[in-house]
């Protein structure tokens, strides 16, 4: 089983680029971010026709999250499980895609460190883990993939000393993270991998991505028993090159079945 992350930076932008990685990646499920796409607007019948159900939570202009399985797609839920309320964007969409509880997330960025923004980040990590516990067990397989806005550790950011004093690396947003993991789930791709200088988002900016400045922010976290099963690992660099590419590659993890 293939699982694949990919913030696709507005679908509508991407969709000469995905289709062409689906047809040579083949994920058996395929999780998108920031669609940027309202749920009418969203390309349904492109995706059944390459063997896809698709399912997408989208307000329009930002954010957007969609799921795309070959291994059917049961239980849909849009929003937040936890019984709070909805969210005030588009940002995570869990189904079951065979047997496996697949949420696929895209964290806000947080901006600026303190800020209002900064502190829904926070907020909203503390509600992702009331939505696994709603939904499911560590005993289960679960996954939860997608654009964290968190580099996990100094490894992984092109540069620590570049980032001192922004968002993405503090020590309250790798505590929030520390604390969803500690739910019961594995960070697939560094269980694997644990070299430095493995990313997978550039800035269009500057060059970033020929001079390798990046940051890993896109991240498959898996509970145990889906750990237990992990053969393999990759960002995929090639499809954040050529053509109008997004600014995230897309990562994907194999499990044995």
């Amino acid at each position: 089983m293939r699982i694949a992350t990919w913030n696709v930076n507005s679908l509508k932008a991407r969709m000469d680029r995905v289709p062409e990685w689906l047809e040579y990646a083949r994920p058996d499920v395929l999780c998108l971010q920031e669609t940027k796409l309202s749920d009418a607007a969203f390309p349904y019948m492109a995706f059944q026709a390459l063997g896809y159900e698709p399912a997408h939570h989208g307000e329009g202009q930002w954010n957007g999250v969609a799921l795309l399985s070959r291994r059917g797609l049961d239980d849909v839920v849009t929003g937040f499980a936890d019984g709070g309320g909805p969210d005030q964007g588009a940002r995570i969409i869990t189904a079951r895609c065979g047997g496996t509880l697949v949420s696929s997330v895209y964290v806000p960025n947080g901006r600026s460190v303190g800020s209002d923004h900064y502190l829904y980040k926070l907020a909203w990590l503390r509600r992702l883990r009331a939505h696994l516990e709603a939904l499911a067990a560590p005993s289960s397989p679960v996954a939860v993939c997608g654009d964290f806005n968190i580099a996990p550790d100094d490894r992984d950011v092109w540069d620590p000393a570049a980032f001192v004093g922004s968002t993405h690396v503090t020590a309250e947003e790798r505590d929030a993270l520390a604390e969803l993991e500690d739910w019961g789930l594995v960070d697939a791709f560094r269980s694997l991998w644990g070299p430095a200088g493995l990313y997978t988002y550039w800035d269009y900016r500057a060059g970033d991505f020929h001079e390798h400045r990046g940051m890993r922010i896109d991240l498959l976290l898996v509970s145990r028993p889906l750990a237990a099963r992990l053969r393999w690992a990759l960002v995929d660099r090639n499809a954040r090159k050529g053509k109008s590419p997004s600014d995230h590659a897309p990562v994907f993890i194999d499990l044995e079945d």
